[in-house]
């Protein structure tokens, strides 16, 4: 006889099959949890302050000598600029010296390419490509793994109308609709659907929030901006990064209506965390929470640490006011146990995803042959070809035409190579870039 299988049968199997990913995903999350909050219980306050510091190295990319005694006693969470597979695993060995073995959180404003450079993003986004932006972030975020960097401070996701403002460069320019597109590629590029993977890092869309609207594009000026603003221009490209799984948020150096965004509960609080769900780490730019002093929000170095503790901080760039005045602040009830708490489960989630407990080490040989290499390069230069704008073409001038018998090449930049890598060129040597000028003789030899 044979057998019959109703539709409701079918159907149960279907929604079985289509949930068992969803189900082994929120087991995985519970043990994560679980995990940390086991390491939560285990910590001191020392060690829970130490997790919400994060501090530069030196300009060349080394740490400074402090850094391994503080790793070693589990006193520092995070650094920036540190990199290279050699120094980073050698800062992780300290780390992993400490009493409970909680690895360094290494991250470097990787904004257009590691080591292989890509156009600035806003001459990117020109192309209107968003698998370019994708494939070119992914790159990026493979040369970065390899060099033992987690965690990239991008995309700036800003939205910039006043051609003022210094730092236009870094977005996607003025338009919503596009600089949502844009975060969606860059995020998934540089952390795919598992940033634990060892070609993917943490990405981070910032400022949080309205840091493009600057009065007269006065950088750090303070904004005046309405709800209605902020929802239907400024922040759906930050909702986007959040949709798309974006692991971390970076606040804004502005104010918002007379309230710093580094102090913002309305922003931090209600929109990010409560609205939105988000569940990663939020750090501040570099020394914004010592900047709520200027702001005058805040009156001294312990008022300033605690507006943005209480506000959702989570992670202090560079000023160590959290460390320096919390055990303080506690004794008096003006930050609570809880908060720290919270911030620290923020950022030993991110850790945990992506997998630094599991393979805090970069691999020195996977380096070698990831960073720099030529499909790297070919994919940075069908990005420049695609970010071109011809403007106009009179008489069919381009393509040249090889019976042209001299060009001539015009500028301060046509034979500069250092500034052809431009702003926030991560890693990128100044020897590394074919100028205009040698390309066009490569090409047209006399």
């Amino acid at each position: 006889m044979p057998l019959k299988i109703s539709k409701y049968v079918v159907f149960l199997f279907l929604l079985t099959f289509l949930a068992s990913p969803i189900i082994a995903q929120k087991r995985d999350q519970a043990k994560v949890e679980t995990a940390i909050n086991a390491l939560i219980a285990r910590m001191t306050l020392a060690e829970k302050l130490g997790q919400l510091q994060q501090l530069d190295g030196d300009g060349n990319g080394t740490y400074r000598p402090e850094h391994l005694e503080m790793a070693r006693k589990g006193l520092l969470g995070s650094t920036l600029n540190v990199r290279g597979a050699k120094m980073t695993n050698e800062l992780q060995r300290a780390a992993l010296e400490s009493r409970l073995k909680i690895p360094i959180l290494l991250g470097f404003d990787v904004i257009h390419g590691y080591r292989t450079i890509f156009p600035v993003p806003l001459g990117e986004t020109a192309s209107w490509d968003m698998s370019l932006l994708e494939r070119s972030a992914a790159v990026a975020a493979a040369e970065s793994r390899a060099a033992g960097v987690h965690w990239t401070f991008a995309p700036m996701v800003d939205i910039a109308r006043d051609p003022r403002w210094g730092r236009i460069v870094e977005g996607a320019g003025e338009d919503t609709y596009l600089g949502t597109q844009a975060a969606t590629a860059r995020v998934r590029g540089f952390q795919g659907n598992d940033y634990s993977r060892p070609d993917k890092i943490l990405a981070t869309a910032k400022h949080w929030v309205g840091y493009g609207a600057a009065e007269a594009g006065r950088d750090y000026n303070t904004t005046n901006i309405t709800e209605r603003a902020l929802r239907e221009i400024y922040f759906p490209p930050f909702k986007a990064a959040v949709d798309a799984g974006v692991g971390s948020f970076m606040t804004s150096f502005n104010d918002l209506d007379g309230v710093p965004a580094t102090a913002n509960p309305f922003t931090l609080k209600n929109i990010l965390r409560k609205e939105w769900g988000f569940d990663g780490l939020v750090v501040s730019d570099y020394t914004a929470v010592m900047e709520l002093m200027f702001h005058g929000l805040a009156k001294d170095e312990a008022s300033a640490a605690m507006y943005a503790l209480n506000a959702g901080t989570d992670m202090e760039m560079v000023s160590r006011f959290y460390n320096k005045h919390g055990e303080e602040l506690l004794k008096q009830k003006k930050i609570s146990m809880a908060t720290i708490d919270e911030s620290v489960r923020n950022i030993l989630r991110v850790k945990f995803r992506l997998g630094l407990f599991d393979k805090p080490f970069a691999d020195e040989n996977r380096e070698k042959a990831e960073v720099f290499k030529k499909a790297n390069l070919d994919t940075a230069k069908l990005a420049a070809e695609k970010s071109f704008v011809l403007l106009k073409n009179d008489n069919e001038t381009l393509p040249i035409r090889k019976t042209i018998k001299e060009i001539a090449v015009v500028g301060a930049l046509a034979d500069n190579k250092a500034e052809m890598n431009s702003n926030w060129s991560g890693d990128g040597q100044p020897n590394d870039p074919i100028t205009v000028l040698q390309a066009l003789k490569d090409k047209f030899p006399q």
